[in-house]
């Protein structure tokens, strides 16, 4: 059904692919398009409790389709702000969709391809992945993604990848938290899959109300967010899904959700 991506559910599991191999999975309007289009789909399925986000071909993601960013020459101020906006509220779904996304990391992540590593709640990559904001070179900057990057590897990491941008492979990203973890080429997959089955483990509600959590708490004072966590706290342990999970770990047994 897309031009650009590939979508399916496989079992719980949604999964999306980028699917461009022959640019390096360079997105365009059109892929931003799908792929909002595929994450409201996937998050509205009550079968999908877990996204994985993963390239076709060698790369994960190379950026932005430069034939793409060229074109944006003639198009007017209006034109390229639609289209930017587009591409701010696509990252912004990927972060906040209530379910959690797992980015499979299976080569080069460059530009805005770090954006979407950045936006998913674990990344996972191959150590033959390389990395790089490289927006400066071409006379840009990492705006859309700046928000997601810095949540990532913070200021001081920032400021010296935004600012040079020099390449660094996947024990590097590693070490400043861009990906969580860094495998082989041949562990990649268990090792996504291994998380995907933790993930699998866990309370559905729960860990949507964790990534609000992750969200919300902190843009909030205190005053407002021991208030705002007792509530959540209290909601939860009354919840359907929070008795199971406790009569299922005291009569030492799988919760239904792990079924």
């Amino acid at each position: 059904m897309y031009r650009t991506i590939l979508a399916e559910r496989d079992g719980r599991v949604g999964r999306i692919w980028l699917n461009r191999p022959d640019v390096r999975n360079a997105f365009n309007a059109v892929m931003i398009g799908e792929l909002r289009d595929a994450l409201r789909s996937l998050a509205g399925d009550a079968a999908v409790r877990v996204i994985v986000l993963s390239g076709k071909g060698a790369s994960f993601c190379a950026g932005a389709d430069l034939a793409w960013m060229c074109d944006s020459v003639r198009s007017s101020r209006d034109q390229n702000l639609r289209e930017s906006l587009d591409l701010a509220e696509c990252l912004y779904d990927v972060y906040a969709v209530p379910k959690p996304t797992v980015a499979r990391v299976n080569g080069p992540a460059i530009g805005g391809g770090i954006g979407f590593v950045s936006a998913c709640d674990i990344a996972v990559s191959s150590t033959g992945a390389r990395f790089g904001l490289s927006e400066v070179k071409i006379g840009l900057v990492p705006a859309a993604i700046s928000p997601y990057v810095l949540r990532r590897i913070g200021e001081s990491r920032a400021r010296q990848y935004f600012l040079t941008g020099e390449r660094f492979d996947a024990r590097r990203a590693e070490e400043i938290g861009l990906v969580n973890i860094a495998v082989e080429p041949g562990e990649l997959d268990a090792k996504v899959e291994e998380i995907v089955s933790s993930l699998l483990s866990s309370g559905p509600e729960a860990l949507a109300k964790a990534k609000e959590l992750l969200t919300r708490v902190p843009g909030m004072d205190f005053a407002e967010v021991k208030r705002y966590t007792a509530e959540m706290i209290a909601g939860l342990r009354t919840s359907a899904e929070a008795q199971e999970g406790m009569a299922a770990f005291l009569e030492k047994r799988k919760p239904t959700w792990s079924d």
